[in-house]
């Protein structure tokens, strides 16, 4: 151990006190137990502690709690069951766990934490669907349970059910600091486009129109009504993949390029793009007003190893995006950067939540309680990553990894007999 892990627990605590007020926040784990013997607070913080350090079971939460450094952080100076977790989490309040949510991602933005994140002075949302876990037999009332076909030993086919949770999430993403706004439960029956509706305009309510000021989705959602919905009632432009060739938009773009030099060529991370750029064309008539339609073609070599020898092999990959709003200021390369931060969603959000933070782990199959841990993962992740990346010097130099901070988190719990009882 280094003298780096002795202070770094007490550290990650001064700068979620000073920058999020952290008491506060303690006071939104508040559950619905009759006269708790083991405060709220010291429940929620230690859940919170327990995604910070990835610790995935509360079996396994219930024996870090024994720690004294532990006892001494959340207020608490007794053990706490893994049946106190799970009894607790199915009386948390989901709602005012996104309260502290919006309540963190407030202050990142007043604190400027977000300037990086912009492309050309926009600030862009990434909305994507995602399945949380899955599984053959556990399910509860919120679980989707569509039937899917599978192959047995013997390659024959049969079906069966599957049941999952699956929400629609809100990215910001951005080079270092990408955060999740909000999410919203996908319904049993219900597509992508209606929970993603709901989550919006929950967002445009409680954030404010102009907290963002572009949604970037993937195809799934490029159709008329919600086109119409997002752009015409909540004001924001959408900036959606178009891969259907049966939208005429999709057809009209194609046809009015072909054999057209590119409006615009640039170069990205060692990509060619040539980039065409049609300002005004009909979409559906689910969508009353022309749409712009940015088509791309990115070019570049990479190299690969083909049995013994490595080759050079010439790569090509073609977009079109659809555009719907006001963003004719922009020059077709600004499109086309947007249209990516959607991918970044995969690698920021559920690459990272399901790799380092147990996403897929279900700590306790019940349906509040799925969401309620949910969010406070999500606390735990936004607050971790705004410590290690806004705070962390040593991180910024590039001398530590995020997973060498939670290391070093971790170790102070162990050995740091100086830090005091959590007072908030």
């Amino acid at each position: 151990m280094n003298s780096q892990d002795f202070t770094q627990l007490r550290q990650f605590e001064a700068y979620a006190q000073k920058r999020f007020d952290l008491s506060l926040l303690a006071g939104t784990f508040a559950d619905s137990r009759p006269q708790p013997q083991i405060p709220s607070r010291a429940v929620g913080l230690s859940l919170v502690l327990g995604e910070v350090v990835h610790i995935p079971s509360f079996l396994q939460l219930q024996e870090e709690t024994q720690l004294g450094q532990w006892q001494r952080w959340v207020g608490h100076t007794q053990p706490i069951s893994h049946d106190t977790f799970g009894y607790a989490s199915e009386r948390l309040d989901p709602a005012q766990l996104a309260r502290a949510v919006r309540w963190i991602n407030r202050k990142l933005k007043r604190g400027k934490a977000f300037e990086a994140n912009k492309i050309n002075g926009l600030l862009v949302v990434s909305l994507d669907a995602n399945e949380q876990f899955c599984s053959d037999h556990r399910c509860c009332e919120d679980c989707l349970s569509p039937e899917v076909t599978c192959k047995d030993a013997q390659g024959q086919e049969f079906k069966k059910k599957q049941y999952y949770p699956k929400q629609v999430y809100a990215q910001l993403s951005g080079p270092e600091l990408s955060v999740i706004l909000d999410l919203e439960p996908m319904r049993q029956g219900e597509e992508e486009c209606a929970a993603a509706l709901r989550l919006l305009r929950r967002m445009h309510q409680k954030y404010g129109a102009r907290f963002f000021d572009v949604v970037v989705v993937d195809s799934w959602y490029a159709n008329g009504p919600f086109l119409k919905t997002v752009v015409e009632e909540l004001g924001w432009p959408v900036i959606a993949v178009l891969k259907q060739e049966r939208y005429e938009a999709h057809q009209e773009a194609l046809a009015l390029t072909k054999g057209q030099k590119p409006t615009q060529v640039v170069e990205r991370d060692g990509r060619q793009v040539e980039i065409w750029d049609v300002p005004s064309v009909r979409f559906t008539d689910t969508y009353p007003g022309p749409v712009r339609v940015v088509r791309v073609r990115e070019r570049w070599q990479q190299r690969q190893q083909v049995g013994k020898e490595w080759k050079t092999q010439e790569k090509e990959q073609n977009w079109i995006w659809v555009v719907a709003g006001d963003l004719d200021g922009y020059e077709g390369a600004a499109i086309r950067d947007i249209g990516h931060l959607r991918w970044k969603m995969e690698n920021n959000a559920f690459g990272e939540l399901t790799q380092h933070w147990h996403l897929t782990h279900c700590a306790h199959h019940h349906p509040v309680a799925v969401v309620a841990l949910l969010w406070i993962k999500i606390i735990a992740f936004t607050l971790f990553h705004a410590f290690a990346i806004l705070h962390g010097k040593l991180f910024r130099l590039g001398k530590v990894t995020l997973q060498e901070v939670r290391k070093q988190i971790y170790r102070s719990l162990l050995c740091d007999s100086s830090i005091p009882v959590f007072s908030g």
